[in-house]
């Protein structure tokens, strides 16, 4: 006498072992493949979406350190000149009174300033999800493109022999000094606001993660309890 067989419509569901329609041998689950959907592949690889992040950050870098010729030029034709005048003895200030030492370090801070503004919008503009090594490239950027700013100015405005420059010009001929930046703190103007309006931008105009729906992967709700469920004992009969 046999056990009696399954009837099919009350077969287990998903079984991973269950033969297949055609007879054949059966199957195992299949696993997902390794690496599959993101993140670092099996052998270590790194993901390639940080990589494009370093390169963009790399090449914002060096766009904005060759920038930094375009300052220094621009502080160099704006920046106020101190006259200097010689005589027998030395050589001294034309204006004893004169701020035009203060203005050049001005001029340099308004037009670093400037230059983080557009900076920080034209980066924003080419990638708004922004990332930590954009970030990172832009102040940088700013730091190398001051530097680079500062070194360009004094190269090419007047000679810093100052000596020199009065026995050319003469006893009692006014001549410029030498452009220099008395506050090296200036150099920081480019990167701090260009931090500061990324920041801004990307707080106002930046991709927004979706809020999640409430209620979502939490499984169906809970059945509500009907009319007298509360009453009645523990089995189920009514007192």
């Amino acid at each position: 006498m046999t056990a009696p067989l399954t009837p099919p419509h009350q077969q287990p569901p998903n079984d991973p072992w269950q033969k297949s329609d055609a007879g054949g041998a059966p199957q195992p689950p299949s696993e997902p493949h390794p690496g599959h959907g993101g993140g670092t592949a099996a052998g270590g690889e790194q993901d390639p979406s940080i990589s494009t992040e370093v390169v963009r950050a790399a090449v914002v870098v060096l766009a904005l350190t060759v920038l930094g010729v375009a300052l220094g030029l621009l502080w160099l034709w704006l920046a106020p000149r101190v006259p200097l005048i010689s005589t027998d003895k030395a050589v001294f200030l034309k204006d004893t009174e004169g701020e035009e030492a203060v203005g050049a370090d001005g001029t340099f801070v308004l037009l670093a300033l400037a230059f983080g503004v557009v900076s920080a919008a034209l980066v924003f503009w080419f990638n708004r999800r922004g990332g930590i090594p954009l970030v990172i490239g832009l102040a940088l950027g700013g730091l190398l493109g001051s530097l680079l700013a500062w070194g360009v100015g004094v190269w090419i405005g007047p000679t810093g022999d100052v000596v020199e420059r009065a026995r050319e010009v003469g006893q009692g001929v006014a001549f410029d000094a030498p452009l220099k930046l008395g506050a090296k703190g200036a150099l920081l103007a480019w990167p701090m606001a260009a931090l500061l309006v990324h920041l801004g931008l990307t707080a106002l105009f930046g991709p927004r993660d979706p809020e999640p729906e409430w209620g979502a992967g939490y499984g169906d709700a809970a059945p509500m309890p009907g009319p007298g469920a509360g009453s009645g004992t523990q089995d189920g009969t009514p007192s």
